[in-house]
């Protein structure tokens, strides 16, 4: 393979990389491999740079290009490794000419590798950036589902986290441009959108008007009536607008499926993250969905081990995940980034934030199964559910629970099935 792309993190960053992989095309760029970085943790930056020394060993005549949220927020670190060739920034890796001058270079083979760390960097100051630029697919190769960036960016402080230094400020896709993506999107034959962004729900305040993401959401099922199926990635819920909630309510084309950026369960931790929720909005917030569409399923984020978490903080944090109703539990222990508030608070001790995430993880599983043997028993009793296939034999609800189906089928296609088992970690049609 010419062009390898190594994606980490989040859907945002499997949107950009597939509008690299096209960017790269159109500039003729051959023998490189680019590794698109996370900075959530500590440990996605291990992983990238383990990957960095792996791509280079196997293909020594490539050059290593490292790009998005790591290389932004720590370029020297990577212009240091000798393996790689460039480092471009998150403004830079979504702008053609950064790939067609690349493209001019001469092969890794025949540079000089004498080259100085300072010129491998190209890499701006993300805070200056003022635009969200459109970048058109046609689709994801290989994939079910297509990802559309609507936002970039984040305007929040949460003391834990580093993303907006490697994201910059909140900025807004305008509704028009995308729109005529996701239009172009589902003429290729993509059947599910996901719109995705570093802070979903802010989207629309930088732009003529303030719309806001259910205005969007709204726009986009109106004005593309061929699009089987709309998902949104993670949502901050005190953000939510009362035209999203309207549209979850009332149009079934939006999947009953959202992922929330919890973070805790305690008002303490909460308060010394800098959230703009408490634990009881949290649960209000499910509580109020849930009326709206009872079918919906929710996701979230939990942090295991924050700074200053005693015992039974961390124990709100558990019994929150059955207070909110979560079936998809994602668990992060807690990763200090150099640079935040939160890495300079009194640190819980490793073991006991291993120890945590791992309760919090097994709590999450339990939920998960429960919400297995449901659709199961539903599904026995004769209810029906319409699967993606995202292969020839798995598929997902619009719950995203996997189906396992038992005779090939199109990638692509929507299925009706029927439910008749679960094996723990999908469920079984008949």
């Amino acid at each position: 393979m010419s062009i390898e792309i190594l994606t980490f993190g989040c859907r945002l960053n499997a949107y950009e990389s597939q509008a690299i992989r096209r960017l790269v095309g159109e500039a003729g760029l051959d023998e490189t491999i680019i590794v698109n970085t996370c900075a959530v943790t500590a440990e996605a930056e291990r992983q990238a740079r383990q990957a960095i020394r792996k791509a280079a060993r196997e293909r020594p005549q490539a050059r290593v290009v490292v790009t998005g949220c790591a290389a932004q927020i720590d370029p020297q670190a990577f212009a240091a490794m000798p393996e790689v060739s460039q480092v471009l920034g998150n403004v830079e890796k979504m702008r053609a000419e950064s790939w067609r001058d690349l493209a001019a270079l001469p092969s890794a083979s025949t540079q000089d590798f004498g080259v100085s760390s300072a010129e491998k960097l190209r890499v701006s100051d993300i805070m200056a950036a003022r635009e969200t630029a459109n970048h058109l697919i046609d689709g994801f190769e290989g994939r079910a589902r297509a990802f559309v960036q609507v936002q970039n960016g984040c305007d929040h402080r949460c003391t834990f986290c580093i993303i907006p230094y490697g994201r910059g400020n909140s900025r807004s896709v305008p509704m028009g441009e995308v729109v005529a993506q996701i239009r172009r999107i589902v003429e290729n034959g993509t059947a599910e959108v996901v719109l995705t962004g570093v802070d979903l729900t802010s989207y629309g305040k930088d732009l003529p008007g303030s719309p806001k993401l259910g205005t969007l959401v709204k726009a986009v099922l109106r004005h593309v009536p061929e699009l089987a199926r709309l998902r949104l990635s993670s949502i901050d819920q005190v953000e939510a607008d009362a035209d999203l909630l309207d549209a979850l309510a009332n149009n079934e084309r939006l999947m009953p499926h959202l992922h929330l950026s919890l973070q805790a369960g305690d008002d303490m931790i909460l308060k010394r993250m800098k959230r703009r929720h408490s634990r009881a909005d949290a649960i209000g917030f499910c509580e109020d969905v849930r009326r709206l569409r009872p079918d919906v399923v929710f996701g979230a984020d939990i942090i295991a081990g924050f700074p200053t978490e005693t015992e039974d903080m961390f124990s709100r944090s558990l019994d929150i995940v059955e207070e909110c109703g979560l079936t998809h539990l994602h668990v992060f222990p807690f990763s200090a980034r150099s640079g935040t508030p939160a890495a300079r608070m009194p640190l819980v001790p490793r073991a006991v934030v291993k120890e945590r995430a791992a309760r919090l993880r097994h709590k999450g599983e339990g939920a998960y199964r429960a919400h297995l043997s449901s659709e199961a028993r539903q599904g026995l009793a004769g209810a029906t559910r319409f699967v993606l296939m995202e292969s020839a034999t798995l598929g997902r609800t619009g719950q995203f629970t996997p189906v396992l189906c038992p005779s090939p089928r199109r990638v692509g296609d929507i299925i009706q099935i029927r439910v008749t088992g679960e094996d723990g970690r999908r469920l079984i049609a008949a």
